[in-house]
């Protein structure tokens, strides 16, 4: 069911939004070569303590999950671009990172991803992490009233496809409220025209991710990371939005942070 939120609810999210904005950014501060998941992990961990903040994911047991996630953070590196579990790896130069992260302040969640290259990064690696970027804004720019679900999925398909990219729609985003999965589901590919007329109050997370030469993904014997079946690099970018009748309001927007 499609739950539409008041404009006091909007406000309410709020603080849940500049909390994951302002935890995704430290954590691609502090991240470098040498930096061990599970110190992202546990740096994450810390953060929600101080802030009283409630994890999304440690508990989280979907169908497609092959046990609770047990972790605050998914760290997806190289060939992994979804649900990427921490585990014992120390980031090595060029590694193509992706941070995706999830809490609840106050009963209210967000949600949100970010991806970038530590140390020396290749050319196609800060091609595909724009791409995503890129396609992102392109989507938020459509989640006006008057348009409808579709537009949203078919500007993110357009910018991967002239980026020269596949897209897989599996997964992609979702309705953001209570809980942090909830209807409507965003397809990453679409037809303009079609589907849910977006509606003032409607929060849902957008999140582009391709992969550089495939649209195909497997599971990793961990039962959660997602990974390209050619081996190929993927990169997400993510943020939480709401429809208001001044236009979407990204309520995860790092560049906010400082305002």
């Amino acid at each position: 069911m499609i739950e539409l939120r008041s404009r006091a609810d909007i406000e309410a999210m709020r603080p849940a939004g500049r909390f994951v904005a302002g935890v995704l950014s430290t954590l691609r501060r502090e991240t470098a070569v040498g930096t061990n998941l599970l110190d992202l992990d546990a740096r994450a961990h810390e953060l929600i303590r101080e802030a009283g903040a409630e994890s999304c994911y440690i508990d989280y047991h979907p169908s497609f999950g092959a046990s609770p996630f047990g972790k605050v953070i998914c760290t997806s590196v190289n060939d992994a671009v979804l649900h990427g579990l921490p585990h014992d790896y120390a980031l090595g130069d060029g590694d193509l990172v992706s941070l995706d992260f999830a809490v609840s302040v106050d009963g209210w969640v967000a949600d949100s991803a970010v991806s970038f290259v530590v140390g020396t990064p290749r050319p196609q690696d800060l091609a595909l992490i724009e791409t995503t970027e890129r396609a992102l804004d392109a989507a938020i720019a459509t989640a006006t009233l008057g348009n409808r679900l579709g537009d949203i999925s078919a500007a993110i398909g357009e910018v991967a496809r002239a980026g020269g990219y596949r897209v897989n729609t599996d997964f992609g985003g979702h309705g953001v409220g209570r809980v942090m999965h909830g209807d409507p589901h965003v397809p990453n590919d679409g037809r303009a025209g079609r589907g849910f007329a977006l509606r003032e109050g409607l929060v849902i997370a957008i999140e582009p991710w391709f992969l550089e030469t495939t649209d195909k993904i497997y599971t990793d014997p961990d039962g959660w990371t997602l990974r390209s079946a050619d081996g190929s690099r993927g990169a997400h970018s993510e943020h939480t939005i709401a429809i208001t009748a001044d236009g979407p309001l990204v309520l995860t927007d790092r560049a906010l942070l400082e305002g």
